[in-house]
């Protein structure tokens, strides 16, 4: 099965800027110094190579400056090669003291960061200080990386703590770099009155400086009427899903149910959707050569939503078949990025995801937020004792539509199931998760008919769930929970399952539980989640998405990350670091969106 890796949307992926920088005083000082800051400068950039990847799969590229930065020269000529390379976040190094204002990093909206070398021959400690003084000073957040244990200089080892601190700055970074200048494309408009649907172009601009693009759900008509779809990949991909995707339990009544000349003819439109989703995404070169040019670009997006209920489905099949094979890793062609396509045409849910996918490079579940079942319910309708890591209840993650086919748990990592970066996979997991997934008839309301994918998600991934919300007078804030995904016996299962919908994709989730405020209990979960959908990342991940939030000026309203895997700009500090939840609603506060 092939692999794909490489860029399909247009621009190029942002790269890593490292600059070295010096005590510019000749005669001694700047020369003692060189040789140890730019090997401390090649350091940080062969391992950040050597850990990361484009979610894409491409391998990320570093920039160090032609020579150390002394002064505001020197930093002009770095600034200058940066531009050219397309460096789209910075991390400035040094193990000595410098002149703050003479050599930091003033792109207004670059993430950046100092690692200052923790010694104490020429401490880069305190440069590190006193740039950071610099930067929020200016209103230039700036991220601190400092190790926790004193070096000796020239010391090339990069401890742990620093790793960690510099991977998650970087990965981030690159997020807000990537998603910089991209598209979100809108397939309809507003799904059953859900307020995340309706597009907010203010977030979408100011906060990721992303543009909106909007086709109507005509255009699915007319290029499955005309033609307009790749005839020969059509053939492949209808072949491989006849193949591969096996019908599962139809539950509608005799009176509903459509014929099996009707469900052929649904599987032909659903695969001609599919089709069709990623050309408008993505654009496809193959539609120029059949005439039509325009259709060929696509949109550029880096991520696109469905509308489809109901204007779509009361005549149509629903796009679930669409939906969950697009945002799987995988397809007809072979092993490939997901793509991040938000049921509903929920946008917030579909950004969530994206930051989910930037950050793990795997795909993501977009789930319904359904039911919480305390342990008593459980026990009172089942007579079952939920234990373990369900002891104390459960949510419902199951979605009146689809979920990546990776979120039946069939990966491993470790011999534990995983969702993994699809260059990660192989071909024996493919077929593992399409032979876990059923797919069922779509249900009465569904009145155009389709398929629903039927799953459960496989017990003992740790995952993240998370969602962005709007707020009138306030503006975007994000909600996560870290926690696990269980298991239940399959009779206790059914019996739960079928109260919602058998033939949906299920995720048992049980968030971490602190004990006090929001996460005291797994019902204060589910009580304090700000909308009915969510996005499920494979790993705990809460801290990324913390550093990104900020990054962005997003506050977080609600996680359960220990203090330790918080990383966010010094700046916040200031805003009262004896309340940090505060702090960092004021500090996102003040320094605003990030593309004002």
């Amino acid at each position: 099965m092939n692999v794909h890796v490489g860029n399909r949307l247009q621009g190029s992926l942002p790269k890593i800027g490292i600059r070295p920088i010096i005590d510019g005083r000749r005669g001694g000082i700047r020369e003692s110094l060189e040789e140890v800051t730019m090997e401390m400068a090649r350091n940080a950039a062969a391992f950040l190579t050597e850990q990361l990847r484009h979610s894409n799969g491409l391998p990320v590229e570093c920039v160090i400056a032609d020579s150390c930065i002394g002064g505001v020269a020197e930093a002009a000529q770095a600034e200058e090669k940066f531009a050219r390379a397309g460096v789209g976040l910075t991390i400035s190094v040094t193990p000595s003291w410098c002149y703050p204002t003479e050599t930091m990093d003033t792109h207004p909206t670059r993430p950046k960061a100092i690692w200052g070398f923790n010694g104490t021959e020429r401490p880069g400690a305190v440069y590190l200080a006193a740039v950071l003084g610099a930067h929020n000073q200016k209103g230039l957040p700036a991220f601190s990386i400092y190790g926790r244990d004193v070096q000796d200089i020239g010391d090339t080892e990069i401890t742990p703590d620093v790793k960690e601190k510099l991977l998650q700055f970087a990965k981030a970074g690159l997020a807000v770099a990537t998603m910089q200048g991209k598209s979100y494309l809108s397939m309809g408009s507003v799904s059953m009155g859900i307020a995340g649907c309706i597009v907010d172009e203010t977030f979408f601009q100011h906060y990721l400086g992303i543009r909106n693009e909007y086709v109507d759900m005509t255009e699915f008509v007319r290029r499955m009427e005309i033609g307009i779809y790749d005839q020969e990949e059509f053939e492949i991909a209808l072949k491989w899903t006849k193949e591969n995707c096996r019908e599962g339990a139809e539950v509608n009544p005799e009176h509903l149910r459509r014929t099996e000349e009707q469900k052929s003819g649904d599987w032909e439109t659903v695969v001609k959707m599919a089709l069709i989703a990623r050309d408008l995404m993505i654009g496809n070169p193959k539609l120029n050569a059949m005439g039509y040019g325009e259709e060929a670009f696509g949109h550029n997006a880096i991520a696109a939503g469905f509308q489809g209920q109901r204007a779509w489905t009361d005549f149509f099949p629903n796009g679930d078949f669409m939906e969950a094979v697009l945002t799987s890793s995988f397809d007809w062609n072979g092993i490939r990025e997901p793509f991040m396509l938000a049921t509903e045409n929920d946008t917030l849910n579909g950004i969530t995801m994206l930051f989910g996918h930037l950050l793990t490079d795997a795909a993501q579940i977009f789930a319904d937020v359904r039911t919480y079942w305390s342990p008593e319910a459980v026990k009172r309708v089942t007579g079952h004792q939920l234990e373990g890591k369900a002891a104390n209840g459960i949510i419902h993650l199951i979605n009146s539509g689809p979920a990546a086919l990776d979120a039946t748990g069939r990966q491993s990592v470790d011999s534990k199931p995983a969702m993994k970066p699809f260059w990660d996979i192989t071909e024996a997991e493919v077929q593992a998760c399409l032979d876990a997934t059923q797919w069922c008839p779509a249900v009465d309301f569904f009145r155009g008919g389709g398929f629903s994918t039927d799953f459960t998600t496989r017990e003992g991934m740790p995952v993240t769930m998370a969602r962005i919300n709007l707020v009138a007078g306030l503006g975007p804030v994000l909600q996560l929970a870290e926690g696990y995904t269980i298991e239940l016996p399959d009779d206790v299962h059914d019996k739960l399952d079928q109260r919602s919908n058998p033939t949906w994709p299920t995720t048992w989730f049980v968030p971490n539980l602190t004990g006090e405020g929001l996460f005291k209990d797994v019902y204060s979960v589910m009580n304090n989640w700000g909308s009915n959908h969510g996005a499920v990342s494979y790993g705990h991940i809460g801290g990324d998405l913390i550093t990104l939030a900020a990054m962005l000026r997003i506050p977080v309203c609600m996680h359960n990350v220990p203090e330790e895997r918080i990383l966010r700009p010094s700046a916040w500090t200031a805003f009262g670091g004896m309340d940090p939840v505060g702090a960092d609603f004021r500090a996102c506060q003040a320094f605003g969106p990030l593309y004002r």
